[in-house]
C-alpha cells in the first residue's frame, strides 16, 4: 500500500500548490433602479429587450491581487427602462508559484470564474427584491472575454504603431 503524504500543520493548505485562492470577496458597489416602479412592476412578464454586459478589472496590492466584475443588466420595454442594475464585485486573490505568462491568464479568467458564481446570485436576488422575475444570468465564458481583449489590445498596439 502507497504511502499518503502528510500535511505539515503550519502550513495553510489551501494555499500550498493552488495556483490561484480566494482570499476574500466583497461587494463594492451596487445600484438598483426602477425609474417606472409602481406601473412597471406588472410588466415583468412583458420584459423583451436586455442587456447584461460584463468587465473585468485587476488591480495589483502588493503580493496579491484585486479582481473586481462590473456588471451592468439593463431590462427595458418599448424603449422605456424597467430597470438598471449596476454592480462592482471584488475579490482578494493570491497567486501560487506559477510561471509568468500564467500570470495574466489566471487573474483574467480564473479569478473571475471564481467570484462570478456569488455576483450572479446577488443580481437574482436584487431584482426578485427589486419586484420582478429572478434574473438568472447565463454562466460566462471568461477565457472568451480575454481573449477579445487581447484581440482588442493587439489592434490598439497596431493602430499605434502606424499613427
Amino acid at each position: 500500500m502507497a504511502e499518503q503524504p502528510t500535511a505539515n500543520p503550519a502550513e495553510p493548505t489551501q494555499l500550498r500548490g493552488a495556483p490561484i485562492t480566494v482570499l476574500a470577496q466583497y461587494l463594492k458597489d451596487l445600484s438598483f433602479e426602477s425609474p417606472a416602479a409602481p406601473a412597471s412592476v406588472g410588466a415583468a412578464t412583458e420584459l423583451r429587450d436586455g442587456s447584461v454586459t460584463v468587465d473585468v478589472a485587476v488591480n495589483p496590492l502588493g503580493s496579491n491581487y484585486e479582481i473586481v466584475l462590473r456588471l451592468k443588466v439593463l431590462a427595458s420595454h418599448q424603449g422605456n427602462t424597467i430597470y438598471l442594475l449596476e454592480m462592482l464585485y471584488g475579490g482578494i486573490v493570491q497567486l501560487g508559484e506559477v510561471p509568468p505568462e500564467a500570470v495574466e491568464p489566471l487573474l483574467m479568467i480564473e479569478g473571475p470564474r471564481l467570484l462570478f458564481p456569488y455576483a450572479r446570485a446577488i443580481v437574482t436576488d436584487m431584482t426578485r427584491d427589486g419586484g420582478f422575475a429572478p434574473l438568472l444570468i447565463n454562466p460566462i465564458d471568461f477565457a472568451a472575454l480575454y481573449r477579445d481583449f487581447n484581440r482588442r489590445r493587439a489592434e490598439a498596439q497596431q493602430t499605434a504603431a502606424i499613427a
